[in-house]
């Protein structure tokens, strides 16, 4: 977690956009990243007028010499047993760069903050002890820069000032970190000589180190090279949620990269499907003349399309000229949390930006403890491990490779409705259209046409759908209308939403992700049903709105939405199987009504209010909807 600090100086605002670079400052604890810091502050004008006489006043009264690491002291609350536990940001200005210095802390204990710290990075200051050298924990933290694809590295030599700035030592601990840098691929921007403490090398040599002709820290940190902006890369606008407003169809999200304009071109992710912007839309009013014509990076956007064409939650929209992958098998570096290790064949939900879809975990490449830089086998990641594993998902999902767009290249990783990971994508397989096999694969059509169904049956196919909160009324619904069309002769099958995850659906939990394909294999079944002259009845809570969307778009137009819309209070009156009781004691998570929300339909074929409608008066308004939609005959 990050604790930003606000600078102590309000800056004063660029003319023009200046470069803004992130630098983490990683060492072993008591190597001077503190005093650093505090320097750098005090080099570039960043200190309030008369803080520091302040600081060296109140040490004064202690008794003690002023430190400049006091300056943290004063800025970071968190800092109560002397050391820095946490990640914290630091922003300041130098001569061309704004610059965010990411402070990680040095214990052992810690690595998991530095990683979080340096994952966020552009470069990094890499500090030494002159009088300790190099130390396993500064291998580690090589170890985990290189992992970690921080590329920028300069070394900071501190406290040469307690070897008299001795140049043979220096050139002692130069050759064995960057030898050490150079085992891992890296390769340092500068190794500088310094003493934070007395102002050595920090903004400019002295004396002290004329024998050293490299850049001070200041003039490193000038150099390194910013991020490429978000707002430079290729268009990626993950679709948060689709809604409906009159005659428009507004697609709602947040521009994550790059530009969004009227009239663009774009393509859906991971469908393919392509459009037009049509309008990027304006609330609460549609005001054409003051609608934006644009949008960029950071923005949050409603847009309409030229188009009917599909788009859910976790599509992404990008450019077509630089569309985004369909991915549907991922290589990533994940860093993994949870006690359980991550084992191949493991099941699991995988996030990028608004998207969530099943995976299994099929290969483990590498796992590495990161406090002993040891391999530990390739079969499993332990808890607070770093490895590279490979995911096959179950359905494609639009992402990139970090190193071309960080924003849509991470990924989070969910076991059992708990975060249990995450990292970053380094190569995917892009997934087609379909899977190879299902080009050889042609459906077999029935031998028994649909009017000789419906003449048997007295009713053509169809799907009743009812949705509605636990304990609402669905399944005593459900079995009502299926009695009595079994009875006239007719083949109803009840596809209770609770009966199907005993088998079926058991694999699946109720994550976001899970609960989507719970209705996505129940519209299935029921389809291929409904297709087959039956009336498939299903009674599932199926809480979320887009999931019905799709359940609809699969069954076609012989689906029939009805509403169950028993107050939330009727519901736990009722409680016959006591998820409520369990609920509202914590035992039961994300229950939908208490821990989780239930989206009711907005406009549903039918609604009934269980608390107001008995049974048969319900089956009544039910046989009277598919009359008039000519179902019964």
């Amino acid at each position: 977690m990050n604790a930003p600090v606000s600078p102590l100086v309000a800056s004063p605002q660029p003319l023009r956009p200046r470069p803004l670079v992130r630098i983490v400052i990683v060492g072993h604890v008591d190597h001077g990243k503190s005093t650093l810091i505090g320097r750098l502050l005090h080099e570039t004008g960043s200190l309030p007028d008369g803080k520091m006489e302040q600081l060296k006043a109140v040490s004064a009264r202690r008794g003690m010499s002023f430190e400049w690491a006091f300056l943290l002291d004063a800025l970071q609350t968190e800092r109560d047993q002397g050391i820095t536990i946490d990640t914290s940001q630091i922003r300041f200005r130098t001569a061309s760069r704004d610059i965010v210095l990411i402070d990680t802390p040095g214990h052992t204990e810690f690595l998991r903050n530095m990683i979080t710290g340096a994952s966020q990075a552009d470069a990094a200051l890499l500090l030494i002890d002159t009088s300790e050298g190099v130390r396993e924990q500064t291998r580690r933290h090589c170890h985990l820069l290189q992992l970690l694809g921080v590329r920028q590295i300069a070394v900071v030599i501190n406290k040469m000032d307690r070897v008299n700035f001795d140049p043979a030592r220096f050139a002692t601990i130069k050759t064995e970190i960057v030898g050490q840098l150079h085992q891992l691929g890296l390769m340092p921007t500068a190794v500088i000589p310094i003493s934070a403490r007395n102002g050595d090398g920090v903004a400019k040599h002295t004396s002290s180190t004329a024998w050293y002709s490299g850049p001070a820290v200041l003039e490193v940190l000038d150099s390194f090279a910013p991020a490429r902006p978000d707002a430079e890369l290729p268009l990626r606008l993950p679709v948060q949620a689709v809604y409906k407003f009159d005659d428009r169809r507004i697609i709602a999200g947040r521009v994550e990269t790059g530009r969004i304009c009227v009239g663009d071109d774009i393509v859906v992710a991971p469908t393919g499907q392509r459009a037009r912007i049509r309008a990027i839309e304006a609330w609460p009013a549609p005001d054409r003349s003051a609608a934006s014509q644009t949008a960029s990076a950071g923005q949050s956007v409603g847009i309409t399309l030229d188009s009917e064409i599909f788009v859910d939650r976790g599509h992404v929209i990008s450019p077509a000229s630089t569309p985004a992958k369909a991915v549907q098998r991922l290589q990533a570096r994940v860093f993994w949390l949870q006690q359980a290790p991550l084992e191949s064949g493991s099941n699991l939900t995988v996030r990028i930006g608004t998207a969530e879809v099943r995976g299994q975990v099929t290969a483990i490449a590498k796992a590495i403890d990161p406090g002993q830089l040891s391999a530990q086998g390739a079969d499993a990641i332990a808890q607070n491990h770093v490895g590279e594993i490979e995911i096959t998902l179950a359905q494609p999902l639009a992402g990139d490779i970090h190193d071309l767009n960080p924003r849509t290249g991470r990924i989070v990783l969910e076991t059992a409705g708990h975060i249990g990971g995450g990292g970053i994508l380094l190569a995917t397989d892009e997934a087609k259209p379909q899977i190879p096999a299902q080009a050889d694969i042609i459906p077999v059509p029935s031998a028994v046409a649909g009017g000789e169904t419906a003449e048997r049956f007295g009713h053509r196919g169809a799907v009743i759908w009812f949705t509605g909160l636990p304990a609402s009324g669905k399944s005593t619904l459900a079995r009502a209308p299926e009695r009595r069309l079994f009875a006239r002769g007719g083949m109803p099958i009840l596809l209770d939403g609770d009966t199907l995850r005993t088998g079926l659906n058991s694999d699946l939990g109720f994550s976001r992700a899970d609960r989507a394909e719970n209705v996505r294999r129940l519209a299935e079944v029921a389809a291929h049903l409904s297709k087959s002259g039956i009336i498939a009845i299903v009674a599932a809570v199926s809480p979320q709105a887009e999931d019905r969307a799709r359940a609809r778009q699969i069954v076609g137009p012989d689906f029939y939405e009805i509403h169950v819309a028993a107050p939330l209070d009727v519901c736990e009156s009722r409680d016959p199987k006591g998820h409520y009781r369990k609920a509202r004691s914590g035992a039961l998570a994300s229950f939908t009504g208490v821990g989780s929300d239930y989206e009711a339909p907005s406009n549903p074929d039918l609604r009934i209010n269980t608390a107001e409608r008995a049974v048969d008066y319900a089956i009544a308004d039910i046989e009277t909807l598919l009359a008039r939609r000519d179902v019964l005959r």
